[in-house]
C-alpha cells in the first residue's frame, strides 16, 4: 500500500502562506494536513474557514481536514464546501459515530475517525468498515512540544491487524512527533500516512526533508 506523507500547515509561516503552501505543491507531499481547533475540545485554538479557502486557493493537492473540536457534525458540510478532501472527527467527540461518519460520506469527503492517545482502538471494531481511515493521535492533540508516545506502534499494528479482517484498504494516518527518527518504525508498523510539521517547516530545507521521510518510509514498507 502507497505511503503518504501530509506535512501539516499549522506549521507553516501564516505571514508566507501562500509560499509556503507554493513550496508544498513542488515537493514530494501528497496531501495538506490542516488542523481546525476550537480551544474547548483541546487547549488550542488554531484556524477557521476564511485560512482554510485561502488554503484551498493555492493548493493543488488534496486537503486532510482534522477536526479537533466539540459538534463537528455541525460543520461537515461547510467544510467539505471549503475544499476538504477527507475529514477526520474523533471518536471522544462524536456520540454518534456512525451517522457522523455517513454525513461525511454524504457531503463528498472521505470519512476519518481520530483516537486520543488514551482511545484503544478495539473501540472501532463496529464501525472500521465505513471508515476511509484512521487518525492515531501519537501525542495528545492540542499540546506542543511534546514527545512521542512509543506505545503509538502497538496500536497501528493491532489496529492493522483489525483493518485486514474487514476493511484491508484502511489507511492509518499517525500524527504527533513524527520525523526521520521515527518514519521507518510507523511505516513497519502499518502506518501509511504520516504528518509531519515541525518536523518539515523547521527542517533546512523542508522539501529534502519530505523527500527524505518519503524515502524512509517507502524503504520500510518495501522490507514488509
Amino acid at each position: 500500500m502507497k505511503h503518504l506523507i501530509a506535512p501539516s500547515v499549522l506549521s507553516a509561516d501564516f505571514a508566507n502562506l501562500q509560499r509556503d503552501v507554493e513550496m508544498l505543491n513542488s515537493s514530494e507531499a501528497d496531501w495538506f494536513h490542516v488542523d481546525i481547533m476550537d480551544g474547548v475540545f483541546v487547549p488550542n485554538i488554531s484556524f477557521g474557514f476564511p485560512v482554510m479557502e485561502a488554503i484551498k486557493k493555492y493548493a493543488t493537492k488534496p486537503l486532510d481536514v482534522h477536526l479537533m473540536i466539540v459538534e463537528p457534525e455541525r460543520y461537515i458540510e461547510r467544510f467539505a464546501a471549503a475544499g476538504a478532501y477527507s475529514i477526520t472527527v474523533h471518536y471522544e467527540a462524536c456520540p454518534h459515530l456512525h451517522k457522523t461518519i455517513q454525513s461525511i460520506h454524504e457531503a463528498g469527503a472521505k470519512a476519518c475517525v481520530a483516537l486520543n492517545p488514551h482511545t484503544p482502538v478495539e473501540l472501532l471494531t463496529d464501525i472500521l468498515s465505513d471508515l476511509d481511515m484512521v487518525l492515531v493521535m501519537s501525542v495528545n492533540p492540542g499540546f506542543g512540544g511534546q514527545q512521542f508516545i512509543h506505545n503509538t506502534l502497538s496500536k497501528i499494528a493491532r489496529l492493522r491487524a483489525m483493518a485486514h479482517q474487514v476493511n484491508p484498504e484502511l489507511l492509518i494516518e499517525v500524527d504527533g512527533g513524527v520525523g526521520l527518527h521515527n518514519t521507518a518504525a510507523l511505516s513497519s508498523a502499518g502506518a501509511n500516512v504520516l504528518v509531519a510539521g515541525n518536523a518539515v517547516f523547521a527542517a533546512p530545507s523542508p522539501k529534502e526533508m519530505i523527500s527524505s521521510m518519503k524515502n524512509l518510509s517507502a524503504s520500510a514498507i518495501n522490507s514488509i
